[in-house]
């Protein structure tokens, strides 16, 4: 098998996605959580699709996410090479870029390929290492 090269590791992390928008939030300290049973992405090396279900948490602040964009820019990785780490960072990048929530966290749980299942979490604020 072919090594992994830079490319792989970046694909899909500039790549052009529907824009998240949003809508003035109404009430103060409450949690909002999305599940997002059906995500897909491909694997950038191996072509392969990724199932798994991501589960987005977040405090709002100022703005809501606006569910029907978020859905179009979701429905955008199903065709993104991109490793299951990388989107998951990803749609927490972005996330927070949209709606500057107090804090917020995503998580994706992938379908197991090869035998191994994978479990990414992401947090915002991100804590310096």
């Amino acid at each position: 098998m072919a090594e992994y090269k830079k490319a792989h590791a970046r694909s899909g992390l500039k790549a052009p996605l529907p824009k998240i928008e949003c809508f003035p939030n109404q009430y103060k300290s409450y949690e909002i959580v999305l599940s997002i049973p059906e995500f897909t992405s491909i694997c950038p090396k191996t072509g392969l699709p990724d199932f798994g279900i991501i589960t987005i948490t977040y405090v709002p602040n100022k703005l809501c996410l606006e569910l029907k964009s978020l859905k179009f820019y979701i429905l955008a990785y199903r065709n993104l090479g991109i490793f299951n780490e990388n989107a998951v960072n990803r749609i927490l990048d972005d996330m927070v870029k949209a709606c500057r929530p107090k804090k917020a966290s995503v998580r994706g749980e992938f379908n197991p390929r090869g035998g191994i299942k994978i479990e990414v979490s992401a947090r915002y604020p991100r804590k310096n290492s």
